[in-house]
């Protein structure tokens, strides 16, 4: 056996190792996930169900924010036609039509 033959088999061996620590710490990942949700009432069958509420909500979140910036520019356009009716309010008035 050759130098180079165990330094294969010694990356092989390592690789392998770390493929199978990475599928277990994937496991205890997946578990502890599944336990935090049950903590909170989630069941693991709930999951289209939880899905579904998250999709929901973010419509509804970026709906009020739509809701938010149209009240913002109605209030601007507001002010703006308030002050420029002012402004031709106050020309007539100094030019007397």
């Amino acid at each position: 056996m050759q130098e180079q033959d165990v330094k294969d088999i010694v990356q092989a061996v390592l690789a392998e190792q770390h493929r199978l620590h990475n599928n277990e710490a994937d496991e205890v990942v997946l578990r502890t996930i599944a336990t935090i949700l049950t903590s909170f009432g989630i069941e693991e069958e709930d999951r289209i169900e939880l899905k579904a509420d998250f999709a929901h909500l973010r419509r509804w979140r970026k709906a009020s924010e739509q809701v938010e910036k149209a009240g913002w520019r109605a209030i601007a356009t507001v002010l703006i036609t308030g002050i420029c009716g002012l402004i031709w309010l106050g020309i007539q008035t100094k030019f007397g039509k």
